[in-house]
């Protein structure tokens, strides 16, 4: 007899989460489109951002909602797809310390609403008995949390460092409801392919930027590096840096014409990742790959070193941005190189501001109100231990080991040559990455980014649960992980089975 599946707070099943539906369609064209028209619009018509962003909101929130009351699970689905997209639409005049503007932005009303709806539908699961003991990096994402709760009391300015923690609670409770929902292979299915259909209008709309003359871009120094739909060409990087490590370690493991669609993804996002001329973001990529070729395809190291020099002969620009790294000695003011050694010394700067409050730290995003520069560390270790002083060090390597952990775990006790497997080894390399370009760069502040790692994240650690502890969780018991993400008809699924398990 087969067991049911749990029903979610609002009525959805997981079942629901899995199957691709007219109204999860619907709901999804909609809201790009209407990303793409508004982006056209304020284009065409200067100056009327904030009618377009409080347009979008009234538009966005009443889809949203109904998809939250009704189907929570196609609702946190169309969030990882158009989360990706929403610094399209931001209030670019609302600075740090504009909380008003910051609060209209649409990026902003997703996470609190989402916040809400997610609050809901774990109290609705706790009701129900579907209760499983936390895993451990689920407690070490919360005793981050409850660290940057303790900055608050040191803040300069309070509202810039709470709204920040609300910033990044919406990340972590977007792991806690993903590492829930995957429990069910068919919902981690569904719920992989919304992050990769994320990826659809950034591409898409950078390409068609390339094709009429003008992307978005930004000049820095003497680089021209794209932006996607972002408000930094770093975090469009790190986004792409996710989505590559990820995607090529699930690739083998996909049906041939979801190979195929996944394979020109992952090329134009290559192309793309490094037309941003994002230094932290290809080391982290070439990271990660290395990862996965060591644990999954010797081949693949083989691959990476002959892109490397092909990339190298073919744009010569790239290893003069890296060349960059060698200028600008000494000198705190050589910000146009954003040199290491520019960073050595803002590191030093930063560090000094510990001493007001070593213990809880000076709040969150507060580095950049006090530092002379107004520039924030460029390093989360450093950030972490002044901002949220050593209680929120430890934590953050709390979390950052976990995340490790959480990798490995999968890899180890799943099978060889299988989706979970490939899910164990694509989230280690990703977690790896992610630890090495916070060793040199802002990660923590691209808070869009943190949605996709702790996404991958949930992944691996459903992996986790369903090998280690399947009778505690009877929903777990379920038919093998389908050799795709992406919906396919009859004729090709049969088709492509025998692809799919390589």
């Amino acid at each position: 007899m087969r067991i049911a599946r749990p029903i979610d707070a609002f009525g959805g099943t997981a079942e629901d989460a899995g199957r691709p539906g007219p109204i999860r369609v619907a709901v999804t064209v909609l809201l790009v489109s209407v990303a793409v028209g508004l982006a056209t619009w304020n284009a065409a018509f200067a100056g009327t951002h904030l009618v377009l962003v409080l347009m979008l909101a009234a538009l966005a929130a009443v889809v949203l909602v109904v998809l939250a009351l009704t189907r929570f699970a196609i609702f946190v689905q169309v969030l990882l797809v158009v989360r990706a997209s929403l610094d399209l639409v931001k209030n670019q005049n609302a600075g740090t310390t504009d909380l008003a503007g910051r609060a209209i932005n649409p990026a902003s009303l997703v996470e609190i609403l989402f916040l809400i709806a997610a609050a809901l539908w774990l109290a609705a699961q706790h009701r129900s008995g579907d209760v499983a003991p936390p895993s451990p990096l689920r407690r070490a994402l919360y005793v981050f949390v409850f660290a940057g709760l303790l900055s608050l009391t040191g803040a300069p300015n309070i509202g810039v460092s709470a709204t920040e923690l609300l910033r990044i609670l919406a990340a972590v409770m977007m792991f806690v409801v993903l590492e829930r929902m995957m429990r069910d292979r068919q919902a981690t299915r569904a719920i992989l392919r919304a992050v990769y259909l994320s990826a659809v209008f950034p591409l898409a709309l950078t390409l068609m930027g390339i094709v009429s003359g003008a992307p978005r871009s930004e000049t820095k120094g003497s680089f021209v590096r794209l932006l996607g739909p972002f408000t930094q060409s770093n975090t469009f990087g790190r986004y792409l840096m996710l989505l590559i490590i990820f995607g090529v370690a699930i690739y083998p493991r996909l049906g041939r014409s979801n190979r195929r669609a996944l394979a020109v993804l992952l090329a134009i996002s290559s192309v793309f990742l490094v037309l941003t001329y994002t230094r932290s973001a290809v080391v982290g990529a070439v990271i990660g790959l290395v990862v996965v070729g060591l644990l999954q395809s010797k081949r693949l190291l083989l691959i990476l070193a002959v892109s490397a020099v092909v990339l190298l002969v073919v744009d010569p620009t790239l290893g003069s941005r890296f060349a960059q790294l060698g200028e600008g000695q000494g000198s705190i003011l050589a910000t146009n190189h954003n040199s290491l050694a520019w960073r050595f010394t803002q590191w030093s700067d930063v560090l000094q501001l510990s001493g007001s409050n070593p213990v809880t730290g000076i709040g969150l995003a507060s580095t950049s109100l006090v530092t002379a520069n107004g520039e924030q560390p460029h390093n989360d270790f450093v950030r972490a231990f002044v901002e949220m002083g050593i209680v929120g060090f430890l934590a953050y390597l709390a979390v950052l080991i976990n995340l490790l952990r959480v990798g490995w775990a999968a890899v180890k006790t799943s099978t060889t040559a299988s989706m979970d497997r490939s899910i164990g080894v694509g989230f280690l390399g990703c977690a790896i990455a992610f630890i090495a370009a916070s060793v040199v760069a802002n990660v923590l502040s691209n808070v869009v980014t943190l949605w996709y790692l702790l996404a991958f994240a949930a992944a691996a650690s459903a992996v986790v649960i369903r090998n280690t502890q399947p009778r505690e969780h009877p929903g777990l018991a379920q038919p093998a992980f389908e050799a795709s993400f992406m919906p396919q008809t009859p004729n090709s699924r049969g088709k492509d089975s025998s692809d799919g398990d390589r």
